[in-house]
């Protein structure tokens, strides 16, 4: 066990945004705890890797065991995990709810709870949060009530906490994307994707990745939502 890098907690870590935020980290010589319910296990002495859904406690407490174990502190939570649905809001099921609260919030309130407890310990520490810009700025076709009311909880909840924390030398801030290239999104579907947003593209992951990093490096700034969504935010267009 070794107490002299940083540890950083990423969720949601197997692919896209979440495996180019493990390396990004790595690439800063941060040790990494990553997870996600399809996470593989892997050998490298700075990552330590947990298999599980981050809506049941009981991942959250074994990421956060692990963290602890392995590397001896806990410095930054990145919330990078969460569901999109893009279904009318009156077809909606019960079973798409629950989906979408648990990942998105329970996954969010175990895992934050946990983590925050040990940098209370420590006097310091960074959390951010990957939401949307749809909270802000809904685009007609594109149905987000759940995005809406599960990320716009994780927007308010980010300053909430920022200012509860703010004593204890731990910040709190958020990333707020526009729709960016992930294997989620098929290459052709990027054509129509591109033109909603202001600047005419889709965003590229290392757009994501060096915004978490501005943040991680941004000493003065808690309670921060990060629109990183080519131009979506700013209004209508």
């Amino acid at each position: 066990m070794t107490t002299q890098k940083k540890t950083v907690i990423i969720t949601g870590a197997s692919q896209g945004m979440g495996a180019a935020l493990v390396q990004a980290y790595r690439d800063r010589n941060y040790n990494v705890v990553a997870t996600s319910r399809s996470i593989k296990p892997g050998n490298e002495i700075d990552v330590a890797t947990v298999a599980g859904d981050i809506s049941n406690p009981a991942t959250a407490e074994q990421v956060v065991r692990e963290g602890l174990e392995r590397f001896g502190r806990i410095d930054t939570l990145v919330n990078n995990a969460g569901v999109f649905l893009a279904k009318p809001f009156i077809e909606m099921t019960q079973e798409d709810y629950d989906h979408n609260l648990g990942v998105n919030v329970a996954g969010f309130f175990n895992i934050t709870r946990l983590a925050a407890a040990e940098m209370f310990k420590q006097g310091s520490g960074h959390i951010v949060s990957i939401t949307t810009s749809l909270v802000d700025q809904p685009i007609a076709g594109m149905p987000s009530a759940l995005a809406s009311l599960t990320k716009g909880g994780l927007n308010a909840v980010t300053k909430s906490l920022a200012i509860e924390f703010a004593q204890n030398g731990i910040r709190v801030n958020a990333v707020s994307p526009g729709i960016i290239k992930t294997p989620m999104h098929p290459e052709e579907s990027h054509e129509f994707l591109s033109k909603l947003h202001p600047v005419g593209r889709m965003g590229n992951i290392s757009d994501i990745t060096d915004a978490v990093l501005y943040l991680e490096n941004a000493n003065f700034v808690t309670g921060e939502i990060l629109h990183v969504d080519g131009g979506q935010a700013a209004g209508r267009w």
